[in-house]
């Protein structure tokens, strides 16, 4: 039989709970089973992991200390990465005993805590052991306080020892119902890989600078299409333009698809083009980007885009005509 026993308080020498837990070892131990211990606090940043040493299990003590509120961050991050990569299905499969000493209030809860935790991962609680101690020496120097250990020791062998069944947990049923996780389906061997990946900080580092890489590649080229963006239109505009004498005129081309309004600027042989604004226009003009397209390509001019609708005109329409005139694109 193999039992895992995951510690989650701090380490400190008075800690109660080690105190607890090392007496259980002892007890399993003389009954032949093969006992692993893992002290949370020292393989905090690979905990992610340690749902992989599930596996080959029978049964696990989840072991920590109520210091002044809670179970504490490492037994939560471990039972988090159950929950994010542990094989349910192996879970599903594992006897689990909370024991919590307490050295404020709250041992009651703690313990209960583990065992809701472990319900609605889908594993097996059993009988476990709490206790408010508020001076480690006194435990140590309690006869009757070791036979209670070595008891409830003995009751956890032979809970997972003779595989005892018990009634399924409401709260197991309700969360099937209600509340389905929304996981990423993903095989037991591809959810441990994943582990391996959150807990290798070298892996992570490359992740966040790939990313960030990447962000600064779309930056610049979302700064370059801005740009084009802005210049698009205006070569084709001068290249076409053909001089009217006497012509003094300001058109203001809203293409929908562009933020900034395309100004054109007629005077005599001088000829002003540019994305902005413009507060005084002759004309005034909306059409999309389709139809703009059309025109500088000589598929249809600014009249008839007028006269079928393609484009909105605000202002003088013979000021419109002269626009076709003044660029042939037709032509």
């Amino acid at each position: 039989m193999n039992i895992n026993i995951y510690y989650g308080g701090r380490g400190i020498i008075d800690d109660p709970t080690i105190y607890v837990i090392n007496k259980m070892q002892e007890v399993l131990e003389e009954l032949r089973v093969k006992v692993t211990r893992y002290n949370l606090f020292e393989v905090k940043n690979s905990i992610a992991a340690l749902p992989q040493t599930l596996k080959e299990a029978d049964g696990i003590i989840l072991a920590t200390t109520v210091e002044w509120y809670g179970i504490g961050g490492y037994m939560q991050q471990f039972l988090d990465a159950c929950w994010l990569f542990g094989d349910k299905e192996k879970i599903a499969q594992i006897y689990m005993a909370p024991v919590v000493m307490s050295t404020t209030y709250g041992e009651r809860e703690g313990k209960l805590d583990l065992a809701t935790a472990w319900e609605i991962l889908g594993g097996r609680p059993c009988s476990g052991l709490c206790g408010y101690i508020e001076n480690t020496l006194a435990l140590e120097m309690n006869e009757q306080y070791l036979h209670i250990i070595e008891k409830k020791a003995e009751n956890i062998y032979r809970t997972i020892n003779q595989r005892m069944a018990s009634f399924p947990a409401s709260n197991q049923a309700v969360k099937q119902m209600v509340a389905p996780p929304r996981t990423i389906d993903l095989t037991p061997q591809e959810t441990e890989q994943l582990s391996q990946y959150v807990t290798d900080d070298s892996y992570v580092q490359r992740q966040k600078e790939d990313i960030q890489e990447l962000t600064s590649l779309f930056r610049d080229k979302m700064n370059n299409e801005g740009a084009e963006s802005e210049e698009e239109y205006l070569a084709e505009l001068k290249k076409t333009f053909h001089t009217q004498q006497g012509m003094e005129a300001t058109y203001l081309i809203d293409i929908e698809e562009k933020p900034s309004s395309l100004v054109v600027k007629v005077h005599d042989a001088d000829l002003e083009c540019f994305y902005g604004q413009e507060e005084a226009s002759d004309v005034e003009m909306q059409l999309n980007r389709a139809a703009m397209e059309d025109i500088v390509n000589g598929r249809m001019t600014f009249q008839r885009a007028f006269m079928s609708g393609a484009m909105k005109l605000k202002g003088d329409f013979r000021i419109l005509r002269l626009l076709d005139q003044i660029f042939p694109f037709a032509g």
